[in-house]
């Protein structure tokens, strides 16, 4: 069952449990989905649907930012709750000790780069992600690229 028909599933789910927020976030959700289908002009494939949750997650985590900073924590939570919804859909996220190992792994294989080479080690640690389908936050490994590159 792909992506967005486990949605569609769980949107009638939350109409009959009158779920209200759950229903709303799964619309959202649809509708975002919905959106990239136009502009792609052809249905979208699990590795798509997985890019526009991956955004939408990444969009949450900077509202939350952004409310917690305005003093309105009520929002910052409905946010969060929201990312909890939407990544019931995705993959697990790989964890800080994972991103490490590949991390290193990618800087033995390139030799012994500098933080010049920042760059090549981020992209091929990335690449190893995506080969992996495994989601990682771009900036956890930028973090952790930064300072393994520093030691």
């Amino acid at each position: 069952m792909t992506i967005s028909e486990r949605i569609n599933q769980d949107i009638v789910i939350a109409m009959k449990a009158r779920d209200e927020h759950r229903l709303g976030t799964l619309r959202m959700v649809k509708s975002a989905l919905k959106n990239k289908e136009i502009d792609k002009r052809a249905a979208l494939d699990d590795q798509e649907a997985m890019a526009v949750l991956n955004t939408l997650i990444k969009q949450r985590k900077d509202s939350i930012e952004q409310f917690s900073k305005g003093g309105r924590q009520e929002l910052a939570d409905k946010e969060a709750a929201e990312i909890g919804m939407i990544e019931a859909y995705l993959p697990k996220a790989a964890g800080a000790d994972e991103i490490a190992s590949v991390v290193r792994e990618v800087i033995a294989e390139m030799g012994s780069p500098t933080m010049k080479d920042m760059g090549a080690v981020m992209k091929n640690a990335m690449a190893k992600f995506a080969a992996s389908g495994s989601r990682v936050d771009g900036k956890l490994v930028s973090e952790t690229v930064k300072s393994l590159l520093a030691n």
